[in-house]
């Protein structure tokens, strides 16, 4: 098998099941309960934070665990408009955000909130210019992605960000780095973000686990009421085994990141060679800045979800698009977004590379993405 759709989701590593299983077996008990077994669990959770933690240069006290980058996406945005709604109604995100973003501010359009989608680039860049001038003392909200998922653009959220807060300090900035955690170096505190959002499924973890950083200062309304738990921002009993999970992968990625970086660069860079040598009629759609994690490709007079299913009779797994957009309508918005005409987004495909990818894997890859490519085209030349 080679998998290339890790964007969607990545291979839990060997040691996040060790740890997962012993949490199973051993460390079931509930770390709310007040006895000792109970207190044992409880600081093996307070680890895994501290792992989170210092993935992303925060404090321990910092990382609330959620349910996935999508919770933590809406306990941020849900909980800052809720807290800030009387000092404006204005918000400001891009037109190619994640489905668990866009979708909250189109609800908060229809309740009467003014959105500013704001338009990029081929390449998924923001314009800076219409950034700046629709930041006024009504905005109450800035969101951005950090790296994208279908084009692995880079957006340079730190320089966002501080445009925001000199427009005024009480702009509420907050940042999706599902994508970027893990694919390259973040220090929350250099970034200045008030919430961060990142996944566990995407390191290497388990899903059905994530996180949010949120500043120590800024304050929140939980969404769910009941028993109190991560302090009370997002109450339930919490999923052990799947955050020592998440707490194993992050202390993994911290210890590699440097490796694995050095790796995608490579594998990228080989990737890009082979397809110059052996594809003919295609489009790049990723910057050449973006994270070496993820290539968007479109092939010309070629079906997208056609060449999928022809690489998975191989054991080869690609992707059309970002998996929450694609599912259901196979359509990604984003390509629309970056000008794609039809006849490139018809053939467009995003490819993952991970900690595992080798060399060999893309060779393969690439030589059956050609034989099929020349398959169809011969039906679609006609």
């Amino acid at each position: 098998m080679i998998y290339l759709d890790n964007c969607a989701t990545t291979k839990p590593d060997a040691e996040v099941i060790e740890v997962m299983m012993k949490a199973l077996q051993d460390d079931f008990a509930n770390p709310s309960s007040l006895h000792s077994f109970g207190h044992k669990v409880e600081k093996e959770i307070e680890k895994a934070r501290q792992c989170a933690a210092k993935l992303i240069g925060a404090n321990n006290d910092e990382i609330y665990f959620t349910s996935g980058g999508t919770e933590s996406n809406n306990i941020a945005i849900h909980g800052e408009i809720i807290k800030n709604k009387r000092k404006g109604n204005k918000i400001i995100t891009t037109s190619i955000e994640h489905a668990s973003i866009l979708d909250q501010f189109k609800y908060y359009k229809d309740q009467g909130l003014e959105v500013v989608f704001l338009d990029v680039d081929k390449y998924g860049n923001v314009d800076e210019e219409k950034y700046k001038k629709e930041l006024d003392e009504n905005t109450i909200l800035v969101s951005l992605i950090y790296v994208h998922n279908e084009l692995g653009t880079i957006n340079n959220v730190k320089k966002l960000i501080k445009i925001a807060k000199n427009v005024n300090k009480d702009i509420f900035c907050h940042v999706d780095a599902v994508q970027a955690v893990g694919k390259i170096n973040i220090d929350v505190k250099d970034i200045g973000a008030d919430t961060l959002s990142f996944s566990s499924h995407k390191i290497y973890g388990p899903k059905g686990v994530g996180a949010l950083y949120k500043k120590n200062e800024v304050k929140l309304d939980s969404l769910v009421i009941g028993g109190g738990q991560e302090k009370n921002l997002r109450s339930g009993t919490e999923n052990v085994p799947g955050i020592l999970g998440f707490g194993k992968a992050c202390d993994l990625t911290y210890r590699d990141l440097k490796d694995r970086l050095s790796k995608a660069k490579r594998l990228k860079s080989h990737l890009l060679k082979n397809l110059e040598i052996s594809l003919d009629d295609y489009r790049i759609n990723s910057p050449k800045n973006s994270s070496d994690f993820i290539l968007s490709l479109s092939i010309l007079d070629t079906r997208a979800e056609v060449l999928l299913h022809y690489l998975e009779q191989d054991e080869i797994y690609i992707s059309t698009a970002s998996a929450c957009s694609s599912n259901g309508t196979h359509k990604s918005s984003t390509l629309a977004q970056i000008g794609l005409d039809n006849r490139h987004s018809e053939g467009t495909i995003r490819i993952c590379l991970s900690k595992d990818t080798t060399e060999e894997e893309l060779d393969i890859f690439v030589k059956k993405l050609v034989k099929y490519t020349t398959e169809i085209r011969k039906i679609m030349r006609r």
